[in-house]
């Protein structure tokens, strides 16, 4: 813990004033409702205190909320009563601690924001006059429910079901979040697998906090005889005599189609349209003054990712906010009516329903271009709500033996399985093994496969829809039986043309040819059409003198075409020389590209972080960039110079990334600044 953040002015600041206000201001919720409930349910503590508290002729709207939020209030009242203190101190020092506690949420879910946070949440008008001078206990539930979210965030989903159960518990308004969340974690398919992990806990929170309630007929009486819960309902359009249309709940369920509309949506999308929600529902609706702050943690999380502006709106909001929840309190019309200066007529007016009707139209005004401004700074500019309404396609084309499902299982290791297709040329033989025609005609001339079955494929899955595909097994020289491939977030199209015609090239985001050497490459293909589909060596020779013209002719002619050039070398030409195939070969890699590779940077990081030995040069009219890499690296240096030079990539990644050492590796981290500059491109 940083014992600094706990010095600065401005918190210590923060932290007197909700304790002047503790210790001065008696709020009437608090007196009128809160405390006589707590009061009376710890004078007898039993597992229904609603049903004690309705017994002795309580009001039934005293505290219309489950268990948890009566235990959070549980231990400052009993220690006040035991000290023989007031027990607004014991009230206000519980707020206190919640409140507290969401800053802590906050400082992890926003790392390196300290100053700001002190600056929007901590002195933050709409938490403090919310809760300290109007008595609302809305910090409660909020941060049962930030905490869920930082679990959320973190994989930690057993802790975010229990916590989120808990947020409901305390105010049952918090079951807004549900959908969101779930949609989230089906949406997100790194962190689906741990979706069973989510029930679980709400599972057990349920258990545990809500079924128990359930079972007190009074505290359901309580909450079912709320009247805020009327208030959804209050925005209303009517169409016939006995049919309204209630806006809220509208906009409510439009924006779940929205967020199941993303299809793979990262956290900071996911918590913007989580408070979207809650921003939308408070300005619909004749809100309690508390309500506000169970958007608080987004607008603070909207304020740290955009400018000064959003900071400025926000604190306009909040001030509109200050003064409408002042103007229908009767403290501040008690201390208005003090005040000699002020006429009667004036004062009469000040209070008047016209004026905190501007005034709220004003608030609503600011909310409504804040929401404005969140949907269209972290939502629609989110870089994966424009990635989910297309796939990010790369292109892989090659040789025969290049290494091509090497390298594309390199590129999907780090993804996921769970978020990437992939599609194969060799699935679009037009013939098996068997048949005649390969006598005549060899699989690398493009009469012998189905292109435009591969290209068509390839643009409905670019257009998110599944296809029909079969799979040539290399072993039988057989086609299987037709089976479904859906669209992903990311698609690898590889095979000897998958760069070969026009329509396949404008379908790809990044183009990859793998342009290895020749010896090398027939080393690579001889060890695996042996070892690893049982052809002979015999064949195999023939295969290479055979298929070199049609190479020539359709196969390396589509490395111009390529937006980036992986050339694998052996370190000496003679290096293959009676070389035995389980010995270990070293190689260098020679990147071209004609997209720039991050290269100042990309050098830096592989000389001082991965210790290798690097070449640049460029062509005369430096349309080209071209990097010779030679030396052994690390998966971890791979991994950590990634982290420096596309950071942003990250994001997109798998929680559990395979990296690979070596000159895998350092594909994965050519190929992943080339993804960084093509997302970047395709964002502009």
């Amino acid at each position: 813990m940083n014992i600094k953040f706990f010095c600065r002015p401005t918190f210590l600041m923060g932290l007197a004033l909700r304790l002047l206000l503790v210790l001065s201001v008696t709020p009437a919720p608090v007196t009128e409702w809160y405390l006589p409930f707590l009061d009376g349910s710890t004078n007898n503590l039993t597992l229904d205190p609603w049903g004690t508290w309705l017994e002795q002729g309580g009001s039934i709207t005293a505290f219309p909320y489950g268990y948890i939020m009566w235990a959070a209030f549980l231990p400052f009242i009993l220690t006040c009563k035991v000290l023989s203190l007031p027990l607004t101190l014991g009230y206000g020092l519980t707020l206190i601690s919640a409140d507290f506690l969401i800053l802590m949420v906050l400082r992890k879910l926003l790392p390196r924001q300290d100053r700001l946070l002190v600056a929007v949440y901590w002195l933050s008008p709409i938490v403090i006059v919310g809760s300290y001078w109007l008595g609302y206990n809305d910090l409660i539930p909020v941060v049962f429910l930030a905490y869920s979210l930082y679990c959320v965030k973190n994989a930690k989903l057993m802790l975010a079901g229990v916590a989120f159960i808990a947020a409901i518990s305390a105010k049952l308004s918090m079951v807004l979040a549900l959908p969101f969340i779930l949609i989230y974690l089906l949406h997100n398919r790194p962190l689906r697998q741990y979706l069973p992990q989510l029930l679980a806990g709400l599972t057990l929170g349920t258990t545990i906090a809500i079924l128990p309630f359930l079972m007190s007929d009074a505290g359901v009486k309580m909450l079912y005889s709320n009247p805020e819960i009327g208030k959804i309902y209050a925005l209303s359009v009517t169409i016939s005599k006995t049919t309204n249309l209630y806006i809220v709940p509208l906009a409510y369920l439009l924006m779940i189609y929205a967020a199941w509309r993303v299809k793979r949506p990262n956290f900071e999308l996911f918590h913007a349209m989580l408070g979207l929600v809650f921003l939308l529902v408070v300005l619909m609706t004749p809100a309690s003054p508390g309500w506000f702050i169970w958007a608080i943690p987004s607008l603070v999380a909207y304020q740290a990712s955009s400018n000064r502006i959003a900071v400025t709106i926000t604190g306009t909001f909040s001030a509109l906010y200050v003064v409408s929840a002042l103007l229908i309190t009767p403290d501040a019309k008690l201390l208005v009516e003090q005040i000699s200066w002020i006429s009667q007529a004036g004062k009469n007016w000040l209070f008047s329903v016209k004026l905190s009707s501007l005034i709220h139209t004003a608030m609503v005004a600011a909310g409504i271009v804040l929401a404005i401004r969140i949907w269209r700074e972290s939502v629609s500019r989110n870089d994966y709500f424009r990635l989910s309404r297309k796939p990010f396609v790369i292109g892989v084309a090659g040789d025969s033996g290049a290494g091509k499902d090497t390298y594309s299982d390199a590129i999907k290791g780090l993804f996921g399985d769970h978020s990437v297709t992939t599609l194969s040329g060799d699935d679009y033989h037009l013939w098996d093994r068997q048949k005649p025609m390969w006598q005549v005609m060899t699989h690398l001339n493009p009469m012998a496969n189905d292109l435009e079955g591969f290209a068509q494929d390839l643009v409905s899955l670019t257009d998110s829809k599944a296809i029909h595909s079969r799979h040539y097994d290399h072993k039988t020289g057989r086609m299987s039986r037709p089976f479904m491939i859906k669209s992903n977030d990311f698609i690898i199209a590889s095979g000897l043309h998958a760069l070969y015609l026009p329509i396949l090239r404008e379908c790809y985001n990044l183009s990859v040819y793998l342009d290895i050497d020749e010896n090398l490459r027939r080393h690579f293909k001889m060890l695996r059409d042996v070892r690893q589909r049982g052809h002979s060596e015999e064949k195999v020779l023939s295969s290479f003198t055979r298929r070199e013209p049609d190479s020539a002719r359709f196969i390396r002619p589509q490395s111009v075409h390529a937006d980036l050039v992986l050339s694998l070398q052996p370190i000496h030409p003679r290096m293959l020389e009676g070389v035995a195939g389980t010995n270990p070969l070293h190689f260098k890699i020679v990147a071209r590209s004609r997209n720039g590779l991050n290269e100042l940077s990309l050098t830096r990081v592989l000389v001082g972080v991965c210790g290798l030995h690097v070449d640049m040069s460029t062509t005369n009219d430096t349309s080209e960039i071209e990097l010779t890499i030679e030396g052994e690296t690390s998966a971890q240096d791979i991994e950590l110079a990634a982290r420096m030079i596309c950071p942003r990539v990250f994001e997109f990644l798998d929680l559990n990334p395979e990296w690979q050492g070596g000159v895998l590796g350092l594909m994965q981290l050519i190929t992943l600044s080339h993804i960084n500059q093509a997302l970047t491109k395709r964002f502009i």
